[in-house]
């Protein structure tokens, strides 16, 4: 069985400085909440994102090492100078880890996350930046998207995440929101909040399921 090995090596290098960088959330308004169920309105975000192909180990890798090289310093500033002068720089500006990791299948239908072989994984970018501040990715794999404010459900779990433990937590939400015929939009998304040495029975994961608001 896999256990995102490579994953948790990667990670432990990159947030581990000497404290835990990971400490701002996206921000939200709760609207609904029953057992370990909640619908939330969530403010508007700025992503860092990029497609990977393979499955979910393989992606969820890859897709760290894309995002974790821009949020550690590989991009661009545009730097203006007198009078009305772009220059771009080599500023190598490191950038505040965020939770959640989020990952969402992208070739397969809306209710299926085991057996994708093609995904996108997104780091929410901190508050304090906007699409005109952030640093310009040098990898053209990584994009940055600004996501309108959107009301999503979310199914909170503990323990490790494999592809079968991913695909049961998405089926019990979907199946929640169908018994109380709550319309979806797009597709599920897995978002990890706690570094890899955070014992399983503590970590927190979120399938999270964006859906038509009121």
């Amino acid at each position: 069985m896999k256990r995102f090995a490579t994953l948790t090596s990667l990670i432990s290098g990159l947030f581990w400085t000497g404290h835990l960088m990971a400490t701002e959330e996206p921000k939200f308004e709760s609207l609904r909440k029953e057992d370990n169920i909640e619908i939330r309105r969530y403010v508007p975000v700025i992503v860092a994102e990029t497609n990977v192909d393979g499955d979910m180990d393989t992606a969820s890798n890859r897709g760290f090492q894309l995002i974790a090289g821009y949020i550690f310093g590989q991009n661009e500033r545009i730097a203006m100078t007198a009078p009305v002068v772009a220059e771009a720089q080599s500023g190598a500006e490191k950038i505040a880890m965020t939770a959640p990791v989020s990952i969402e299948a992208q070739n397969t239908d809306n209710s299926k996350m085991a057996g994708a072989q093609r995904w996108r994984i997104h780091f929410v970018m901190p508050s304090q930046y906007t699409l005109a501040t952030l640093p310009k990715p040098l990898n053209p794999q990584v994009q940055l998207r600004e996501i309108p404010a959107k009301t999503f459900a979310a199914l909170t779990y503990s323990g490790i995440n494999t592809e079968s433990t991913v695909q049961e937590k998405t089926e019990q939400l979907l199946n929640w929101l169908k018994t109380q015929k709550i319309d979806i939009l797009g597709k599920p998304q897995l978002a990890r909040y706690n570094p890899p040495w955070t014992l399983p029975f503590l970590r927190r994961n979120e399938i999270l399921q964006e859906i038509k608001a009121n």
